[in-house]
Protein backbone atom coordinates (compact mmCIF):
# COMPACT_ATOMS: atom_id res chain seq x y z
CA UNK A 1 0.00 0.00 0.00
CA UNK A 2 1.68 3.35 -1.76
CA UNK A 3 1.87 6.09 1.50
CA UNK A 4 -0.45 8.76 1.35
CA UNK A 5 1.28 12.17 -0.36
CA UNK A 6 2.26 14.21 2.28
CA UNK A 7 1.18 18.05 2.24
CA UNK A 8 2.90 21.02 1.93
CA UNK A 9 3.67 21.44 5.53
CA UNK A 10 5.20 18.82 5.46
CA UNK A 11 7.12 18.91 2.88
CA UNK A 12 8.33 22.08 4.26
CA UNK A 13 9.52 20.58 7.59
CA UNK A 14 11.50 17.97 5.53
CA UNK A 15 12.85 20.35 3.83
CA UNK A 16 14.13 22.00 6.79
CA UNK A 17 15.97 19.13 7.90
CA UNK A 18 17.72 18.37 4.64
CA UNK A 19 18.71 22.36 4.25
CA UNK A 20 20.15 22.20 7.74
CA UNK A 21 22.98 24.40 6.77
CA UNK A 22 21.03 27.23 5.78
CA UNK A 23 18.97 27.70 8.58
CA UNK A 24 22.53 27.25 10.22
CA UNK A 25 23.58 30.27 8.41
CA UNK A 26 20.67 32.45 8.89
CA UNK A 27 21.36 32.17 12.57
CA UNK A 28 24.88 32.56 12.49
CA UNK A 29 23.83 35.48 10.48
CA UNK A 30 21.21 36.86 13.22
CA UNK A 31 24.13 36.32 15.63
CA UNK A 32 26.35 39.01 14.28
CA UNK A 33 22.86 41.30 13.66
CA UNK A 34 22.45 40.48 16.96
CA UNK A 35 26.03 41.26 18.86
CA UNK A 36 26.05 44.33 16.56
CA UNK A 37 22.84 45.94 17.08
CA UNK A 38 23.51 45.43 21.39
CA UNK A 39 27.11 45.98 21.46
CA UNK A 40 27.71 49.07 19.47
CA UNK A 41 25.51 51.44 20.72
CA UNK A 42 26.62 51.10 24.05
CA UNK A 43 29.80 52.08 23.55
CA UNK A 44 28.54 55.50 21.59
CA UNK A 45 27.27 58.90 23.27
CA UNK A 46 23.52 59.38 23.97
CA UNK A 47 21.84 60.55 20.78
CA UNK A 48 21.77 64.15 20.32
CA UNK A 49 18.07 66.25 20.38
CA UNK A 50 16.81 65.77 17.70
CA UNK A 51 18.31 62.27 16.43
CA UNK A 52 16.05 60.15 14.91
CA UNK A 53 15.69 56.04 14.25
CA UNK A 54 17.14 56.47 10.62
CA UNK A 55 20.32 58.89 11.65
CA UNK A 56 21.08 57.45 15.06
CA UNK A 57 22.44 53.86 15.15
CA UNK A 58 21.68 53.74 19.01
CA UNK A 59 17.73 54.95 17.99
CA UNK A 60 17.68 52.42 15.17
CA UNK A 61 18.69 49.46 17.50
CA UNK A 62 16.09 50.70 20.08
CA UNK A 63 13.88 50.23 17.42
CA UNK A 64 14.98 47.07 16.19
CA UNK A 65 15.16 45.25 19.33
CA UNK A 66 12.01 47.02 21.35
CA UNK A 67 9.90 47.94 18.69
CA UNK A 68 10.16 45.33 15.76
CA UNK A 69 11.82 42.45 17.18
CA UNK A 70 10.20 41.36 20.89
CA UNK A 71 6.62 42.34 19.45
CA UNK A 72 7.16 40.41 16.70
CA UNK A 73 8.84 37.26 18.71
CA UNK A 74 5.88 37.40 20.50
CA UNK A 75 3.16 37.16 17.34
CA UNK A 76 5.54 34.76 15.30
CA UNK A 77 4.54 32.46 18.96
CA UNK A 78 0.78 32.22 18.52
CA UNK A 79 1.44 32.34 14.84
CA UNK A 80 4.01 29.28 13.51
CA UNK A 81 5.01 28.22 17.09
CA UNK A 82 8.94 28.20 18.15
CA UNK A 83 9.96 28.40 15.06
CA UNK A 84 11.91 31.31 16.60
CA UNK A 85 13.31 29.51 18.75
CA UNK A 86 15.02 26.67 16.24
CA UNK A 87 15.53 28.93 13.65
CA UNK A 88 16.21 32.05 14.61
CA UNK A 89 17.37 32.74 17.92
CA UNK A 90 20.67 34.25 18.27
CA UNK A 91 20.99 32.54 22.28
CA UNK A 92 19.61 29.25 21.29
CA UNK A 93 22.93 28.86 18.55
CA UNK A 94 25.44 30.22 20.73
CA UNK A 95 24.37 27.52 23.68
CA UNK A 96 24.16 25.01 20.90
CA UNK A 97 27.64 25.93 19.74
CA UNK A 98 28.75 25.97 23.01
CA UNK A 99 27.93 22.48 24.12
CA UNK A 100 29.20 21.08 21.04
CA UNK A 101 32.73 22.35 21.96
CA UNK A 102 32.68 22.73 25.96
CA UNK A 103 32.88 19.64 28.62
CA UNK A 104 29.68 18.02 28.18
CA UNK A 105 29.00 17.38 31.61
CA UNK A 106 25.76 15.95 32.77
CA UNK A 107 22.60 18.10 33.44
CA UNK A 108 22.31 18.64 37.22
CA UNK A 109 19.09 17.71 39.50
CA UNK A 110 19.18 21.57 40.43
CA UNK A 111 19.58 22.99 37.02
CA UNK A 112 16.31 20.90 35.73
CA UNK A 113 13.91 22.54 38.35
CA UNK A 114 11.15 23.88 37.05
CA UNK A 115 11.07 27.57 39.09
CA UNK A 116 13.70 28.86 36.79
CA UNK A 117 12.18 30.35 33.83
CA UNK A 118 9.35 31.60 36.22
CA UNK A 119 12.32 33.48 38.67
CA UNK A 120 14.30 34.56 35.32
CA UNK A 121 11.04 36.17 33.75
CA UNK A 122 10.32 38.08 37.02
CA UNK A 123 14.01 38.94 37.76
CA UNK A 124 15.05 40.38 34.43
CA UNK A 125 11.49 41.98 33.76
CA UNK A 126 11.60 44.16 37.32
CA UNK A 127 15.53 44.85 36.61
CA UNK A 128 14.60 45.95 33.19
CA UNK A 129 12.36 48.67 34.29
CA UNK A 130 14.43 49.66 37.07
CA UNK A 131 17.29 50.63 34.44
CA UNK A 132 14.91 51.40 31.99
CA UNK A 133 15.95 48.64 29.29
CA UNK A 134 14.05 49.54 26.77
CA UNK A 135 15.35 53.49 26.06
CA UNK A 136 19.09 53.01 26.79
CA UNK A 137 21.79 50.78 24.78
CA UNK A 138 23.51 50.37 28.26
CA UNK A 139 21.18 48.17 30.54
CA UNK A 140 20.57 46.42 26.62
CA UNK A 141 23.57 45.52 26.33
CA UNK A 142 23.80 44.30 30.23
CA UNK A 143 20.63 42.57 30.18
CA UNK A 144 20.49 40.66 26.69
CA UNK A 145 24.46 40.32 26.50
CA UNK A 146 23.96 38.95 29.73
CA UNK A 147 21.77 36.55 28.95
CA UNK A 148 23.83 35.11 26.00
CA UNK A 149 27.17 35.14 27.88
CA UNK A 150 25.37 33.20 30.52
CA UNK A 151 23.92 30.73 27.91
CA UNK A 152 27.03 30.55 25.99
CA UNK A 153 28.58 29.45 29.54
CA UNK A 154 25.70 26.96 30.19
CA UNK A 155 26.47 25.17 27.21
CA UNK A 156 30.63 25.18 27.73
CA UNK A 157 30.06 23.24 30.74
CA UNK A 158 26.58 20.96 30.17
CA UNK A 159 24.85 18.89 27.55
CA UNK A 160 26.71 17.87 24.56
CA UNK A 161 24.62 19.38 20.94
CA UNK A 162 21.76 20.29 23.38
CA UNK A 163 20.14 23.36 24.28
CA UNK A 164 20.22 23.44 27.88
CA UNK A 165 19.88 26.97 28.62
CA UNK A 166 16.98 26.94 26.75
CA UNK A 167 15.40 23.89 27.98
CA UNK A 168 15.66 24.86 31.86
CA UNK A 169 17.38 28.75 32.13
CA UNK A 170 16.06 30.99 29.40
CA UNK A 171 13.78 34.17 30.95
CA UNK A 172 11.00 33.78 27.92
CA UNK A 173 11.40 29.75 27.62
CA UNK A 174 8.73 29.79 29.73
CA UNK A 175 6.88 32.48 28.35
CA UNK A 176 6.94 31.32 24.74
CA UNK A 177 5.86 27.70 26.02
CA UNK A 178 2.71 28.94 26.72
CA UNK A 179 1.82 31.43 23.80
CA UNK A 180 2.92 28.09 21.41
CA UNK A 181 -0.23 26.02 23.01
CA UNK A 182 -2.58 27.98 20.68
CA UNK A 183 -0.02 27.61 17.71
CA UNK A 184 -1.96 26.72 14.45
CA UNK A 185 1.01 24.79 13.16
CA UNK A 186 3.13 22.09 15.25
CA UNK A 187 5.07 19.04 14.76
CA UNK A 188 2.41 16.20 15.16
CA UNK A 189 3.73 12.21 16.27
CA UNK A 190 1.93 9.60 14.32
CA UNK A 191 2.09 6.87 17.44
CA UNK A 192 0.68 4.45 15.20
CA UNK A 193 3.62 5.08 12.11
CA UNK A 194 5.81 4.99 15.20
CA UNK A 195 5.40 1.56 16.62
CA UNK A 196 4.90 0.07 12.79
CA UNK A 197 8.16 1.35 11.48
CA UNK A 198 10.98 -1.34 10.41
CA UNK A 199 14.27 -1.64 11.14
CA UNK A 200 16.46 0.72 13.46
CA UNK A 201 15.62 3.99 12.90
CA UNK A 202 18.11 7.17 11.83
CA UNK A 203 19.55 8.97 15.15
CA UNK A 204 17.74 12.27 15.58
CA UNK A 205 19.39 15.27 17.62
CA UNK A 206 16.68 16.91 19.58
CA UNK A 207 18.43 19.99 20.61
CA UNK A 208 15.33 21.27 23.28
CA UNK A 209 15.95 17.36 24.85
CA UNK A 210 12.21 16.27 24.16
CA UNK A 211 11.10 12.89 24.64
CA UNK A 212 9.78 12.62 20.51
CA UNK A 213 7.79 9.67 20.61
CA UNK A 214 5.64 11.29 23.93
CA UNK A 215 5.30 14.61 22.15
CA UNK A 216 2.18 15.73 22.70
CA UNK A 217 2.08 19.97 21.81
CA UNK A 218 4.07 22.88 20.40
CA UNK A 219 4.97 24.00 23.78
CA UNK A 220 9.10 22.49 24.10
CA UNK A 221 9.00 21.60 20.67
CA UNK A 222 11.39 24.38 18.62
CA UNK A 223 9.90 23.71 15.03
CA UNK A 224 13.74 23.36 14.12
CA UNK A 225 12.84 20.10 11.73
CA UNK A 226 15.65 18.30 12.41
CA UNK A 227 12.73 14.96 13.54
CA UNK A 228 10.84 15.68 10.55
CA UNK A 229 10.37 12.64 8.60
CA UNK A 230 11.99 10.59 11.46
CA UNK A 231 10.46 6.82 11.63
CA UNK A 232 7.89 7.82 8.87
CA UNK A 233 5.57 9.28 12.11
CA UNK A 234 6.82 13.29 12.60
CA UNK A 235 5.31 15.36 10.08
CA UNK A 236 5.03 19.54 10.71
CA UNK A 237 1.38 20.07 10.32
CA UNK A 238 -1.73 22.30 10.89
CA UNK A 239 -3.98 22.15 14.01
CA UNK A 240 -6.71 23.56 15.77
CA UNK A 241 -5.50 26.77 17.87
CA UNK A 242 -7.87 25.06 20.57
CA UNK A 243 -6.73 21.55 20.37
CA UNK A 244 -3.39 21.75 23.00
CA UNK A 245 -5.27 23.67 25.71
CA UNK A 246 -8.67 22.26 25.37
CA UNK A 247 -7.38 18.53 25.02
CA UNK A 248 -4.60 18.90 27.61
CA UNK A 249 -4.77 16.77 30.85
CA UNK A 250 -4.70 18.13 34.67
CA UNK A 251 -1.78 16.20 34.89
CA UNK A 252 0.42 17.44 32.21
CA UNK A 253 -0.04 20.88 33.30
CA UNK A 254 2.94 21.99 35.40
CA UNK A 255 2.75 24.40 38.62
CA UNK A 256 5.38 26.20 37.18
CA UNK A 257 3.77 26.86 33.82
CA UNK A 258 0.42 28.18 35.44
CA UNK A 259 2.19 30.11 38.00
CA UNK A 260 4.27 32.02 35.05
CA UNK A 261 1.04 32.53 33.55
CA UNK A 262 -0.96 33.52 36.70
CA UNK A 263 1.66 35.52 38.40
CA UNK A 264 4.25 36.40 35.62
CA UNK A 265 2.50 37.16 32.46
CA UNK A 266 -0.71 38.45 34.04
CA UNK A 267 0.83 40.12 37.37
CA UNK A 268 4.61 41.01 36.94
CA UNK A 269 4.60 41.96 33.03
CA UNK A 270 1.35 43.82 33.25
CA UNK A 271 2.26 46.06 36.23
CA UNK A 272 6.05 46.15 34.49
CA UNK A 273 3.87 48.16 31.73
CA UNK A 274 1.52 49.56 34.11
CA UNK A 275 3.34 51.45 36.11
CA UNK A 276 5.07 54.79 34.32
CA UNK A 277 1.66 55.99 32.97
CA UNK A 278 -0.80 55.23 36.19
CA UNK A 279 -1.95 58.31 38.04
CA UNK A 280 -1.66 55.91 41.12
CA UNK A 281 2.12 55.09 40.90
CA UNK A 282 2.42 59.07 40.63
CA UNK A 283 0.65 59.91 43.50
CA UNK A 284 1.96 57.54 46.04
CA UNK A 285 5.95 58.36 44.90
CA UNK A 286 4.67 62.38 45.91
CA UNK A 287 2.83 61.52 48.63
CA UNK A 288 5.76 59.75 50.18
CA UNK A 289 8.46 62.29 48.76
CA UNK A 290 5.68 65.04 50.93
CA UNK A 291 6.26 62.66 53.84
CA UNK A 292 10.01 62.22 53.33
CA UNK A 293 10.45 65.51 53.08
CA UNK A 294 8.31 66.88 56.11
CA UNK A 295 10.68 64.73 58.16
CA UNK A 296 13.68 65.71 56.87
CA UNK A 297 15.34 62.69 55.55
CA UNK A 298 16.53 62.56 52.29
CA UNK A 299 17.97 59.66 51.49
CA UNK A 300 15.66 57.71 49.80
CA UNK A 301 15.36 61.18 47.24
CA UNK A 302 18.81 61.14 46.13
CA UNK A 303 19.72 59.99 42.86
CA UNK A 304 23.20 58.87 42.82
CA UNK A 305 22.62 55.27 41.87
CA UNK A 306 25.01 53.58 39.69
CA UNK A 307 23.25 53.72 35.94
CA UNK A 308 23.44 49.64 35.81
CA UNK A 309 21.10 49.42 39.53
CA UNK A 310 18.60 52.56 38.42
CA UNK A 311 18.33 54.81 35.53
CA UNK A 312 21.27 57.30 36.03
CA UNK A 313 21.33 59.64 32.66
CA UNK A 314 21.53 63.05 34.41
CA UNK A 315 22.77 64.53 31.40
CA UNK A 316 19.53 64.06 29.58
CA UNK A 317 17.46 65.51 32.58
CA UNK A 318 16.86 60.84 33.35
CA UNK A 319 17.94 59.67 36.75
CA UNK A 320 16.22 57.36 39.20
CA UNK A 321 15.65 58.28 42.86
CA UNK A 322 15.99 55.38 45.69
CA UNK A 323 12.21 56.19 45.75
CA UNK A 324 11.91 55.72 42.04
CA UNK A 325 13.01 52.48 42.62
CA UNK A 326 11.67 51.30 45.80
CA UNK A 327 8.02 52.32 44.36
CA UNK A 328 8.76 50.97 41.03
CA UNK A 329 9.37 47.73 43.07
CA UNK A 330 6.55 48.14 45.02
CA UNK A 331 4.08 48.71 42.79
CA UNK A 332 4.88 45.98 40.20
CA UNK A 333 4.62 43.69 43.66
CA UNK A 334 1.33 45.21 44.83
CA UNK A 335 -0.51 44.82 41.16
CA UNK A 336 1.02 41.23 40.99
CA UNK A 337 0.16 39.76 44.21
CA UNK A 338 -3.66 41.51 43.51
CA UNK A 339 -4.60 40.19 40.04
CA UNK A 340 -2.27 37.53 40.11
CA UNK A 341 -3.54 36.16 43.64
CA UNK A 342 -7.04 36.84 43.37
CA UNK A 343 -6.82 35.03 39.84
CA UNK A 344 -5.13 31.94 41.93
CA UNK A 345 -7.78 32.09 44.22
CA UNK A 346 -10.61 32.26 41.80
CA UNK A 347 -9.16 29.39 39.68
CA UNK A 348 -8.70 27.02 42.44
CA UNK A 349 -12.26 27.95 43.67
CA UNK A 350 -13.36 27.10 40.32
CA UNK A 351 -11.81 23.76 39.73
CA UNK A 352 -13.01 22.53 43.40
CA UNK A 353 -16.51 23.50 42.56
CA UNK A 354 -16.93 22.06 38.93
CA UNK A 355 -13.13 20.30 38.22
CA UNK A 356 -13.41 16.89 39.92
CA UNK A 357 -11.52 14.69 37.62
CA UNK A 358 -11.80 16.47 34.40
CA UNK A 359 -9.63 19.20 34.69
CA UNK A 360 -7.70 21.25 37.97
CA UNK A 361 -7.05 24.75 38.32
CA UNK A 362 -3.59 24.86 36.39
CA UNK A 363 -5.74 23.78 32.79
CA UNK A 364 -8.34 25.63 33.68
CA UNK A 365 -5.73 28.83 33.87
CA UNK A 366 -4.51 27.87 30.55
CA UNK A 367 -7.50 28.86 28.79
CA UNK A 368 -5.90 32.33 29.46
CA UNK A 369 -3.30 32.12 27.09
CA UNK A 370 -4.55 34.15 24.12
CA UNK A 371 -5.09 37.24 26.66
CA UNK A 372 -1.86 37.15 28.24
CA UNK A 373 -0.14 36.76 25.09
CA UNK A 374 -2.36 39.81 23.78
CA UNK A 375 -1.58 41.92 26.59
CA UNK A 376 2.10 41.04 26.12
CA UNK A 377 2.42 42.02 22.62
CA UNK A 378 0.25 45.15 23.26
CA UNK A 379 3.01 45.98 26.12
CA UNK A 380 5.52 46.03 24.11
CA UNK A 381 4.42 47.55 20.80
CA UNK A 382 3.46 50.59 23.33
CA UNK A 383 7.21 51.07 22.85
CA UNK A 384 7.07 50.51 18.51
CA UNK A 385 4.51 53.35 19.55
CA UNK A 386 6.11 55.77 21.44
CA UNK A 387 9.22 55.58 19.16
CA UNK A 388 7.32 56.13 15.65
CA UNK A 389 5.37 59.29 17.70
CA UNK A 390 8.89 60.45 18.52
CA UNK A 391 9.42 60.51 14.54
CA UNK A 392 6.15 62.08 13.84
CA UNK A 393 4.19 59.42 12.35
CA UNK A 394 1.72 57.16 14.27
CA UNK A 395 -0.18 54.57 11.99
CA UNK A 396 -3.86 54.96 11.73
CA UNK A 397 -6.38 53.42 13.55
CA UNK A 398 -4.62 52.21 16.42
CA UNK A 399 -6.92 52.83 18.91
CA UNK A 400 -9.22 50.62 17.06
CA UNK A 401 -6.77 47.78 16.11
CA UNK A 402 -5.82 48.15 20.46
CA UNK A 403 -9.68 47.49 21.13
CA UNK A 404 -9.67 44.76 18.36
CA UNK A 405 -6.99 42.77 19.64
CA UNK A 406 -7.51 42.97 23.66
CA UNK A 407 -11.36 41.89 22.38
CA UNK A 408 -10.72 39.15 20.27
CA UNK A 409 -8.40 37.59 22.68
CA UNK A 410 -10.89 38.43 25.69
CA UNK A 411 -13.40 36.37 23.51
CA UNK A 412 -10.95 33.41 22.68
CA UNK A 413 -10.07 33.28 26.24
CA UNK A 414 -14.31 33.48 27.52
CA UNK A 415 -14.67 30.59 24.97
CA UNK A 416 -11.82 28.49 26.29
CA UNK A 417 -12.75 28.53 29.86
CA UNK A 418 -16.48 28.20 28.83
CA UNK A 419 -15.21 24.80 27.22
CA UNK A 420 -13.08 23.54 29.91
CA UNK A 421 -15.72 24.21 32.55
CA UNK A 422 -19.03 22.82 30.44
CA UNK A 423 -16.62 19.57 30.02
CA UNK A 424 -17.43 18.95 33.76
CA UNK A 425 -19.55 16.29 35.25
CA UNK A 426 -20.52 18.55 37.56
CA UNK A 427 -24.20 20.19 37.89
CA UNK A 428 -25.14 23.40 36.37
CA UNK A 429 -25.21 25.58 38.99
CA UNK A 430 -21.61 24.76 40.11
CA UNK A 431 -20.89 24.87 36.13
CA UNK A 432 -22.01 28.85 36.52
CA UNK A 433 -20.64 29.72 39.52
CA UNK A 434 -17.09 27.94 38.14
CA UNK A 435 -17.39 30.51 34.85
CA UNK A 436 -18.25 33.26 37.02
CA UNK A 437 -15.30 32.70 38.82
CA UNK A 438 -12.68 32.08 35.90
CA UNK A 439 -14.33 35.56 34.36
CA UNK A 440 -12.42 37.05 37.48
CA UNK A 441 -8.82 37.06 35.83
CA UNK A 442 -9.74 37.41 32.45
CA UNK A 443 -11.45 40.57 33.47
CA UNK A 444 -9.02 42.21 35.53
CA UNK A 445 -6.86 41.58 32.81
CA UNK A 446 -8.87 43.43 30.36
CA UNK A 447 -9.92 46.10 32.72
CA UNK A 448 -5.80 46.71 33.06
CA UNK A 449 -5.62 46.95 29.95
CA UNK A 450 -8.33 49.47 28.95
CA UNK A 451 -7.08 51.69 32.19
CA UNK A 452 -3.72 51.63 30.42
CA UNK A 453 -4.97 52.63 27.08
CA UNK A 454 -8.48 54.54 27.55
CA UNK A 455 -8.41 56.05 31.14
CA UNK A 456 -5.01 57.01 32.17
Amino acid sequence: MRPAPKTRLARLGDAMRRHRRVILGIQWFIVLFYAALVIVPALLPLPPSGASIVSDLTLFAQFAFWGVWWPGVILSMVLVGRVWCGVLCPEGAVTEFASRHGLGLSIPRWLRWSGWPVLAFVCTTVYGQLVSVYQYAAPALLILGGSTLLAGAVGLVYGREKRVWCRFLCPVSGVFALLAKVAPLHYKVDEQAWRAYPGPPPRVDCAPLIDLRNMKGASQCHSCGRCSGHRGAIEFAARSPNEEILGESPRRVSNASAVLLIFGTMGVAVGAFQWSVSPWFTGLRQAAATWLIEHDSYTLLQDNAPWWLLTHYPQVNDAFTWLDGLGICLYIGAYTLLAGGLGWAALRLAARLAGGSRFDWKSLAMGLVPIAGAGLFLGLSMTTLTLLRAEGWLPPGVSSARALLLGGAAAWSAWLGLRIVASSDAGLPRQLVATLLYALPLALAVTSWVMIFWVW
